[in-house]
């Protein structure tokens, strides 16, 4: 009972965390280790997180980062590692086109 209730209230402390977060830009690491990046418009108690003008960043060892348009774009709480607030001005002066990075792997809980 007592590791139920304690899941219970981290989950929502997550919750009230994101939610002060909507409507800012975030970043959101995948557990299979995709890295998505919008405005967080919506969550819900599963922690499920919808991006608005989602875009993904694709990295590469050989070429800079790709961005693929994703659009209004939902993600699964259960497949969430880690979302972070983006610095849109640090973002904005970032050359990702000239950035090469290793993919990054699953992750593995």
């Amino acid at each position: 009972h007592c590791q139920q209730r304690a899941a219970a209230d981290s989950m929502t402390e997550c919750h009230k965390e994101l939610q002060q977060l909507m409507d800012s830009q975030v970043s959101v690491v995948t557990n299979d280790g995709r890295t998505m990046f919008g405005t967080l418009k919506g969550l819900d108690q599963k922690l499920n997180v919808i991006l608005e003008e989602c875009k993904e960043r694709v990295f590469s060892k050989e070429e800079g980062v790709e961005e693929v348009a994703l659009g209004l774009y939902i993600i699964r709480g259960d497949n969430i590692a880690i979302v972070g607030e983006v610095d849109e001005q640090v973002d904005g002066a970032t050359d990702w086109s000239q950035k090469k990075a290793e993919p990054l792997k699953h992750i593995v809980h």
